[in-house]
């Protein structure tokens, strides 16, 4: 079997030299490192990743949860993580906890067990007091979500300031009965969407109409439901802002079942921005959040916890864009 020994007689090197080029620290000139890998790939060498972990007491691995690995806008996220996660020689454990809480328990156990060196989480959907305490000890990020009087890094746009942009904008389209599709209740960016959503109406009404106000769960069969809903009261919405994508497809699924126009008859905008809102019939007016950004920002903050570097900012709050496209219209009947 191919020893380090070997690969450092064959590169004309010091083991050492080979330990730090196979684990990727960036001391080596990049002259040696191609001697090393030439030799390692002739040698066929392969490093003993479990001898590597007992050594320094580190796995090169960190943990990503997210609360629904169906939902399309993790999927960029993701890739903001892994970029930057692979630059710097770490791989990348995934975990969809299923917005189950019980499922809270192994990601925990990865922790206290060293089997990752550490977490970002794309969900705030946790026990809190748990959480805030494991964080005292071991490195742990929030992305997309927030936990309140928190000292957890976090990586967000403003939702608030979002929902009340894009309730906004209907408003300025001359649009009075505005309706709004949330997220649960439980989560803080339902709570938060939703918050904006009625700061815009009370900016240009004087109440908020709660028959406007329906709860789903981002899915696309919610938005198709609750807009039928919507659609059955005496005084149905002309403008529909669903909180993510898939349900302001469904609403708009369901608009166009009772033979009616979007967005002649009823105009809607979603949130998030996935792929599908760029090439979905008509195309939808969105929040567009910068999920690349987002992940690349939450993994480089997760490193730098992980290195014992300072972290300049503990919470980073990145700008979203309003893209405006056919589902709002821009005329009213």
């Amino acid at each position: 079997m191919t020893k380090i020994k070997d690969v450092a007689k064959l590169a004309n090197v010091s083991t050492a030299t080979v330990s730090r080029v196979l684990s990727n620290n960036y001391s080596a000139t990049p002259k040696t490192r191609k001697k090393v890998m030439d030799a390692a790939n002739k040698l066929d060498y392969h490093p003993n990743a479990l001898g590597r972990q007992l050594r320094t007491m580190e796995t090169k691995t960190i943990l990503i949860v997210v609360p629904n690995i169906t939902n399309p806008f993790f999927s960029n996220v993701l890739l903001g993580i892994e970029s930057v996660a692979f630059e710097n020689g770490f791989q990348v454990l995934l975990t969809d906890t299923q917005n189950q809480k019980e499922n809270e328990e192994i990601i925990f156990e990865l922790l206290r067990n060293k089997q990752v060196d550490g977490v970002i989480l794309l969900t705030a959907r946790t026990n809190a007091t748990m959480l805030n305490q494991l964080s005292q000890d071991y490195p742990i990020v929030l992305a997309c979500e927030y936990i309140l009087n928190t000292k957890i890094p976090t990586v967000s746009i403003d939702n608030i300031s979002s929902a009340r942009k894009m309730t906004d904008h209907f408003f300025q389209l001359g649009h009075q009965r505005v309706a709004h599709i949330t997220g649960p209740m439980e989560i803080v960016l339902g709570r938060d969407r939703l918050s904006g959503y009625k700061q815009s109406v009370l900016e240009h009404q004087p109440s908020v109409d709660p028959l406007l106000i329906q709860v789903g769960d981002y899915s696309y069969e919610s938005g198709y439901q609750l807009m039928e809903k919507l659609l059955a009261i005496q005084q149905p919405p002309t403008a529909v802002f669903a909180a993510s994508d898939e349900m302001a497809m469904g609403a708009i699924k369901a608009i166009k079942h009772q033979n009616k126009h979007v967005p002649n008859d009823v105009a809607v905008s979603g949130f998030d921005d996935i792929k599908m809102a760029r090439i979905f019939e008509p195309t939808l007016t969105t929040i567009s959040q910068p999920a690349i950004k987002i992940g690349n920002k939450s993994a480089q903050m997760l490193l730098n916890i992980i290195n014992k570097k300072e972290i300049k900012k503990e919470h980073i709050v990145l700008e979203d864009q309003l893209k405006i496209r056919e589902s709002c219209g821009s005329n009213i009947k």
